[in-house]
């Protein structure tokens, strides 16, 4: 497939059109439709048409038609195969000025075709129109700009700052502006609008595609919360920002395909002195040793890293020695890594091990942790229910967004002691490698050694590893059934139980499927290994098993 500069026809030299008002990779959005935008890749004539027309590479996959190509002549590269058009340019917006977008959201009004498609169907399925109470008080205040304090811009098609003593004299108390999903590209622009609105401290610019060079972007002191989510931003555009925003406390890095953390002029992340919540969710990130180039971030208190390629993490070393201008010394409690960190989520991550659980009571202050889509946490997948994580972290007070409260760590750590005690019991060494905390949670609850009473007859044994479960039927052709509850030996195997409950319940030709509904757990957890026993999997006493049927 040829390229254009290749072709012999004339037409192909052509790349830009000043006389259209357009040119290659400026921001655009289809005209009437805001939330239509790509990137202008081409200008100039596509053989067999006549006129110029405009190439837009769309950001959303399914706003395109080819790749780039027509007639088997590739004009430009797009993202892929059907994300790209050639359109008119009539048909194109280049955008407007922030304070024109500022009128068209809070003093336009509504339209008649707009008020009509608002309704509610009554009983006999007829319209019934909608008159909002308030709704012209409502307008009023909102169109008094000088006393608005937030302002929400999203997807009007905003390209430019316009006059910066216009915006300082039109919003003078603005304090948060969205501006998620517009045109803006230049850091130029964004400096402009922050500084013509001293009261600004939140900006939100996701889904804006932005300029790599960030050099002129001004220092910013007002600025306190900045939100880049899928703006295609890199990190040496972050390790910018601390210059350009000194007192950022919150920022937000959202779906960036951030792979690397590559700080400037040192091992670690320097300065961001204020910086207390840094997101990096959605990212590509697969290394931990990348995230601990942000340990000696002073004020770090909440780190978001859900939705990455992690598949280990551990906390370094910090009590060795490190090499100085002195010889060797240690390292002081003021550099203790993450040393003010009390949040941190790696949900839908790829950690499977339990060393990676143990080592998060290494972290100085970290009372919050989410770890749910991970391996070490799906049953399934070879992972350990909620109350194993729970007695391993000594610390954590909320769980995968779950409070723990004081007696769900009672119970998990009791459960947890007796689980061990039945698989180890026999090997001390191996309880110590593999189980931490055993030894000291075993020691605070008074868990003694289970031995059998000489003498003991068979019934005493066996009354001594009972626990007691309320089993539910919740499938739909069961029928409405009571609660059952049972006493059952803790070595009884799941296949035995969907065994029970069939006669417990009196299901015919109904394959029952068991779920253990937790504290804590916004879903209950599938019994699925009819191998194993409820001690295994965690259904300890007092427990509540769903029966369901199988689909």
């Amino acid at each position: 497939m040829q390229h254009p500069s290749d072709s012999p026809s004339p037409f192909h030299q052509t790349r830009s059109d000043p006389e259209c008002g357009f040119r290659v990779g400026q921001r655009v959005h289809w005209i009437g439709d805001a939330g239509r935008i790509g990137t202008v890749k081409y200008v100039g004539p596509v053989e067999g048409y006549s006129g110029t027309w405009v190439g837009v590479d769309w950001d959303n996959d399914g706003d395109g038609k080819h790749d780039g190509s027509h007639n088997s002549v590739k004009y430009f590269a797009a993202r892929g195969l059907k994300t790209a058009s050639f359109v008119r340019p009539h048909n194109l917006s280049s955008g407007i000025s922030l304070l024109q977008a500022l009128e068209a959201r809070y003093r336009t009004l509504s339209t008649k075709e707009e008020e009509d498609e608002m309704y509610v169907l009554s009983a006999r399925n007829k319209r019934v129109s909608i008159e909002l109470l308030g709704k012209d008080k409502i307008q009023d205040k909102l169109s008094q700009f000088e006393e608005l304090t937030s302002a929400s811009l999203s997807y009007l098609g905003v390209s430019s700052a316009g006059s910066p003593n216009h915006i300082s004299s039109t919003l003078p108390r603005l304090k948060e502006l969205d501006l998620t999903g517009n045109l803006l590209a230049e850091w130029e622009d964004v400096g402009i609008i922050c500084k013509a609105l001293p009261s600004l401290a939140a900006l939100n610019l996701s889904y804006n595609s932005m300029s790599c060079d960030i050099t002129t972007m001004p220092q910013l002191n007002n600025i306190r919360i900045l939100v880049l989510n899928q703006t295609g931003v890199i990190w040496k555009q972050v390790e910018m920002l601390k210059y350009s925003l000194p007192c950022i406390e919150e920022l937000h890095l959202l779906g960036n395909k951030l792979s690397k953390i590559t700080p400037v002029s040192s091992t670690d992340v320097q300065g961001f002195d204020f910086l207390r919540r840094l997101n990096l969710e959605d990212n590509c990130i697969a290394d931990w040793e990348e995230i601990l180039k942000l340990s000696q971030l002073k004020s770090l208190e909440q780190l978001f890293l859900n939705k990455n390629d992690l598949n280990r993490i551990w906390y370094p070393d910090w009590g060795t020695t490190h090499e100085s201008g002195n010889g060797y010394e240690s390292l002081d409690k003021n550099h203790r890594p993450f040393k003010t960190l009390q949040c941190l989520l790696l949900g839908g991550n790829k950690i499977e091990d339990l060393d990676s659980v143990d080592s998060l009571n290494s972290f100085p202050n970290l009372v919050d942790t989410r770890l749910s889509e991970n391996p070490i946490a799906d049953i399934g997948k070879g992972g350990v229910p909620r109350f194993v994580l729970i007695a391993r972290l000594a610390k954590v007070e909320i769980l995968n967004g779950s409070e723990v409260s004081p007696r769900e760590r009672k119970d998990s750590e009791i459960r947890y002691v007796r689980l061990v005690m039945s698989k180890f019991h026999n090997n001390p060494e191996e309880i110590t490698r593999l189980h931490p905390r055993f030894a000291g949670l075993k020691r605070i609850h008074g868990i003694e050694d289970e031995r059998p009473l000489t003498g003991a007859t068979g019934p005493q044994k066996m009354a001594s590893g009972l626990i007691s479960i309320s089993l539910k039927c919740v499938g739909a052709s069961m029928g409405e059934k009571p609660p059952v509850m049972k006493k059952l030996p803790a070595t009884t195997t799941i296949g035995k139980l969907k065994n029970l409950c069939q006669s417990f319940f009196k299901l015919k030709s109904v394959k029952p499927v068991l779920f253990l509904q937790e504290q804590g757990s916004p879903l209950p957890t599938l019994l699925e290994d009819d191998m194993a026993s409820l001690i295994e999997l965690g259904v300890g006493n007092e427990s509540t098993i769903l029966v369901d049927e199988e689909s």
